[in-house]
C-alpha cells in the first residue's frame, strides 16, 4: 500500500485523475483528507498506531491532550482538541503521524473563483521560497498560478500593533498590572484558553493579522477568496475557528506553495518585479520571538511619550518556555508588565513548516524590516488608509472595532 505523501505527489503530478476511481494501491481514507482537510484535525493519522500504543510518546508531548483512545482503545487525534503545533508529530518515531494538506482544496477554488483570490503572505516569508525570491517577484508567481494579488499580512501586523499599544495604555496603569499579547501565536493562545485559562483577563481581546487581513479583504469585497500562506501549521486550525472563520478560506503552509509552484512549473526566481512596501519595520518583526514586544513598547512610547509605565517586557518562545515562563509570573518570580509567547523557538521563523534554519530566518527578517520605508505603524501611510476604510476617525477606535476584536 502506497503512502499519504505517495497519493499527495501523485495527485501534484496528476499521475492520478479525481475524476477515476482511485487506484488499489492507495488508502482511500487518506485522498479524503487531502479533498476535505476541514473535517480533521491539523496533525493526521496515517498509520495504524498499534506497534506503539504503549509507548505512547506522541500522547506524553502533547500539552492540550489532544491524543486520546477511542472506544476501541485506539489512539485517536480529537480534532476539537488539536491545535496543530506538530509536536506529536517529532515524537513519533514510527512516522504514523503527519501534516494536513489543503493544496486540492485550495487551488481548486483559485481554478473555479468567479471573483477575486488573495495570497496573503505571513510576515516570515522572505527567502522561504527561494534564495533570490523577492517579494515582487513573489507577488508575481501568485498572479501566475491565478491569483488577483499578493497582501502582506505584516501590514495588518502593523495595525494590531496600534490596537495592542493602546490596549496597554489603557489596561496597564499600575505596577502590578501586565498584558499577555494575544494577536500573533495561535499555539500560545490555545494554551493560554486551555491550560491557564483564569490568565485569560489579562489577555486583550485582539484577532491575529491573519484574521485582520482576511476580514478586510472581505469587508472591501465580500466575494473573494482568501487564502493564507506561513510556516505554521497551527494556522489552519486557527482559521477554522468558530468565531473568526469568517476571515480565512484556506491555509496552505510554505512547503505547500512550493509544491504548488513546482507542480506548475512555476519558477519565482525568473519572473518580473511587481514591488509595492505596504509594512513598517513593526510588522514585519512579528516573525521573529521579542518582535511583537518590540513593536508594542516602541508603539507605546511613540502615542505616549509623556508616560511614566512603559513595556518591561518578557519573551518566551517554544512551549516549554511558555510554560516556564507562566509559573515564573503566577510565583511572583518574574518582573515584567507585557508577556510575549511563541509557540516555536524562534517565532514564526522556527515554525514546523519554515524551510529555512530559524537562524537563517530571522537574519532575513530583520534585514527585510531594517530596510522597510516606514519604521512605525503611525509612519505608515497604508495604516491610515486601512483606518479610512474601516470608517475609523481616530487611532482610539482600533480599541472597540469589531473586526479586530473577538471574544475569549
Amino acid at each position: 500500500m502506497k503512502t499519504f505523501e505517495d497519493l499527495y505527489n501523485d495527485l501534484l503530478k496528476r499521475k492520478i485523475s479525481l475524476n477515476e476511481p482511485l487506484p488499489l494501491d492507495y488508502d482511500p481514507a487518506h485522498l479524503d483528507c487531502l479533498l476535505h482537510p476541514e473535517k480533521y484535525a491539523p496533525v493526521l493519522q496515517v498509520k495504524d498506531c498499534e506497534a506503539c500504543a504503549y509507548d505512547r510518546a506522541c500522547v506524553n508531548s502533547c500539552v492540550f491532550d489532544a491524543i486520546r483512545e477511542d472506544k476501541d482503545g485506539k489512539l485517536m487525534i480529537d480534532p476539537k482538541a488539536c491545535v496543530g503545533c506538530e509536536a506529536c508529530i517529532r515524537a513519533c518515531e514510527n512516522k504514523n503521524l503527519t501534516a494536513s494538506k489543503d493544496v486540492l482544496p485550495a487551488m481548486k477554488a483559485v481554478r473555479e473563483a468567479k471573483g477575486s483570490v488573495y495570497m496573503m503572505i505571513a510576515p516570515a516569508f522572505l527567502g522561504q521560497l527561494g534564495e533570490n525570491v523577492t517579494p515582487g517577484k513573489l507577488r508575481s508567481a501568485f498572479k501566475a498560478l491565478g491569483f488577483t494579488g499578493m497582501v502582506e499580512v505584516a501590514l495588518f501586523a502593523d495595525i494590531l500593533t496600534l490596537k495592542e499599544a493602546l490596549e496597554f495604555d489603557r489596561n496597564v496603569s499600575e505596577e502590578g498590572d501586565f498584558q499577555l499579547t494575544s494577536c500573533c501565536c495561535p499555539v500560545w493562545i490555545a494554551m493560554l484558553r486551555k491550560v491557564y485559562s483564569e490568565l485569560m483577563p489579562h489577555v486583550p481581546g485582539a484577532v491575529s493579522p491573519m484574521v485582520a487581513c482576511g476580514r478586510m479583504i472581505k469587508k472591501l469585497d465580500p466575494d473573494a477568496v482568501t487564502v493564507f500562506a506561513g510556516p505554521c501549521l497551527a494556522k489552519k486550525n486557527e482559521a477554522r475557528e468558530p468565531d473568526i472563520a469568517d476571515a480565512v478560506d484556506y491555509v496552505l503552509t510554505f512547503q505547500e506553495v512550493k509544491d504548488i509552484f513546482e507542480a506548475a512549473d512555476i519558477h519565482p526566481e525568473e519572473l518580473m518585479e511587481q514591488g509595492k512596501e505596504h509594512a513598517s519595520k513593526a510588522g514585519r518583526l512579528y516573525a521573529r520571538t521579542k518582535g511583537v514586544s518590540q513593536a508594542v513598547s516602541e508603539m507605546v512610547e511613540q502615542l505616549r511619550p509623556d508616560r511614566s509605565i512603559r513595556v518591561r517586557a518578557a519573551q518566551a518562545n517554544g512551549t516549554k518556555e511558555c510554560m516556564e515562563m507562566i509559573r515564573k509570573l503566577k510565583n511572583g518570580e518574574i518582573e515584567a508588565n507585557f508577556y510575549e509567547g511563541m509557540g516555536c523557538v524562534g517565532g514564526c521563523v522556527g515554525g514546523p513548516k519554515a524551510i529555512l534554519p530559524k537562524e537563517e530566518g530571522m537574519e532575513n527578517v530583520d534585514e527585510y524590516a531594517e530596510k522597510s520605508a516606514f519604521k512605525t505603524p503611525l509612519e505608515n501611510p497604508y495604516v491610515l488608509k486601512v483606518l479610512e476604510k474601516l470608517g475609523l476617525e481616530t487611532v482610539e477606535e482600533l480599541l472597540d472595532d469589531t473586526l479586530l476584536t473577538r471574544e475569549f
